[in-house]
C-alpha cells in the first residue's frame, strides 16, 4: 500500500514551528502540566506519583476506559479502545473494515485520511459536499442517500466539522444512521470536537444510536491536551473492537503511561477544563466578529457554531496560497489554505482556540492595512 503525500500535515511540518503566530490551529489552548495536575483527586494523584514507566495495557488503562465510557450512554467500558491519538484510531478502523472493491462515502472538505486511506486499500470513494451557500455551511442528508450502493461498506462523517464548524442535530444523525442501516454499512463518526458546541443542536455520539457505528474521540481538541496523544474509538460492536485492538499490535502496541493518567485526570475534571476552553473561544470569537465586520470587503465570514476552527473566504483576486505564504513572511502569521483539503477557491482555515489569538489577529490586521488597503 502506497499512501499519497499528506498535504495538511506536511504543510504544518514546514511552517508550524517557524511561524511565531499560529492563526490556524485546530486545537484549544494547551494546559500546562502544573495546571492539569491541580485537578488531581486523591486516587489520580496517587496514580501519577507512583506511576511505573513500563508497558501499559494495549487496549488502554482500565480507569481511562472507564472515564471515557462515561461520555456515552449505550457504550460501556468494554466498548472502548484507546490509541495514540484519533489518527491511529481512524487508521485502525478503516484498515479493519475495508477490502478492495468496497464502497466508501466520505465528506468534502475533510481530513485526508477519510478518503485517501480507503483508496489506498482498494476501496472506491464517493464524496458528499459540505456546501458553502452564500457563506453559510450546509449539509443535506440527501447527498448521502444519492451515493448509497449495495456494496457501500462504510459511511464517514465528521460533526462538528473541521474546518467549517458545521454541526448537526440528533434527527439529522438518525437520518444518516438510517442510510447506513439500509445497506448494513458501518458508520464512522469523527467526533473530536464534541462538547465544543455553542448551539442547542448538539449531536449525540453515533455509537449510542447504531450498533454498527464507531465514534472517534481524542484529548487533543476540546480538552486542549494534544501532547498526550490519547485518542479512542467507542462502539457497541465487540467483534469490531477486538479486531481494531489486534491491529494496534502492529502500530503503537500500547499508549504512553503518563499520558493515560493525565487523561484520566482531565476527564474527571472535564467540566472545568471545557468551561475554561470555551471561555477562551468566546472571547476570541467576539474579536473575530468585529474584525470580519471591519473587513467585510476583503473576507467572507460566518460565525462558527462549534469547535475551534472556521473556514472563511478571501474575496480579493489573490490566490490563497500566495496570500498565506506572503502573510507568513511579512507578518509571521500562519493560516491554512483550503487547497490542503483539495477545496477549490480562496477559503482558508482559521483557528481561534488559543490565548494568543488576539495578538496574531493584530498582526494580520497590520498586514491587511499595509498590503490590501
Amino acid at each position: 500500500m502506497r499512501l499519497p503525500f499528506f498535504k495538511l500535515e506536511n504543510f504544518f511540518n514546514t511552517w508550524e514551528f517557524k511561524a511565531p503566530y499560529l492563526l490556524c490551529s485546530s486545537d484549544n489552548e494547551a494546559l500546562t502540566l502544573q495546571e492539569l495536575l491541580s485537578f488531581c483527586d486523591c486516587e489520580s494523584k496517587h496514580l501519577w506519583e507512583n506511576l511505573n514507566l513500563g508497558y501499559t495495557h494495549s487496549t488502554g488503562h482500565p480507569l481511562l476506559k472507564e472515564e471515557i465510557s462515561h461520555l456515552y450512554t449505550r457504550v460501556k467500558k468494554g466498548g472502548i479502545g484507546t490509541f495514540a491519538g484519533a489518527g491511529e484510531a481512524l487508521f485502525a478502523a478503516i484498515h479493519v473494515l475495508l477490502q478492495p472493491g468496497d464502497h466508501v462515502i466520505a465528506p468534502t472538505p475533510s481530513y485526508q485520511t477519510f478518503y485517501d486511506l480507503p483508496k489506498a486499500l482498494g476501496a472506491e470513494v464517493s464524496l458528499f459536499p459540505i456546501k458553502d451557500i452564500q457563506g453559510e455551511w450546509v449539509f443535506d442528508v440527501d447527498d448521502i442517500k444519492k451515493l448509497i450502493r449495495p456494496n457501500t461498506r462504510l459511511i464517514i462523517i465528521n460533526f462538528p466539522h473541521n474546518p467549517t464548524s458545521l454541526t448537526i442535530d440528533k434527527e439529522t444523525l438518525e437520518a444518516i444512521v438510517a442510510c447506513a442501516r439500509a445497506v448494513q454499512a458501518y458508520l464512522l463518526s469523527d467526533e473530536v470536537y464534541r462538547f465544543s458546541e455553542r448551539s442547542p443542536l448538539a449531536m449525540p455520539p453515533a455509537a449510542d444510536l447504531y450498533e454498527k457505528a464507531i465514534s472517534i474521540g481524542v484529548m487533543s481538541k476540546t480538552f486542549g491536551l494534544a501532547g498526550t496523544r490519547i485518542g479512542w474509538l467507542a462502539t457497541q460492536d465487540q467483534s469490531l473492537l477486538a479486531r481494531c485492538m489486534e491491529f494496534k499490535c502492529y502500530t503503537s502496541l500500547c499508549n504512553s503511561g503518563p499520558s493515560e493518567i493525565l487523561s484520566v485526570i482531565a476527564l474527571r475534571a472535564k467540566d472545568s477544563i471545557i468551561q475554561r476552553n470555551m471561555q477562551i473561544i468566546e472571547e476570541n470569537l467576539s474579536l473575530l466578529d468585529t474584525f470580519f465586520q471591519n473587513y467585510s470587503d476583503i473576507f467572507r465570514w460566518k460565525r462558527p457554531v462549534a469547535g475551534s476552527t472556521a473556514f472563511p473566504e478571501l474575496l480579493k483576486p489573490i490566490k490563497i496560497e500566495n496570500f498565506v505564504e506572503d502573510l507568513i513572511h511579512e507578518a509571521g502569521v500562519l493560516l491554512l489554505p483550503g487547497s490542503v483539503y483539495e477545496y477549490p477557491g480562496n477559503h482558508f482555515r482559521l483557528g481561534f482556540g488559543r490565548k494568543n489569538m488576539p495578538e496574531a489577529l493584530n498582526r494580520l490586521e497590520e498586514y491587511i492595512q499595509s498590503n490590501l488597503r
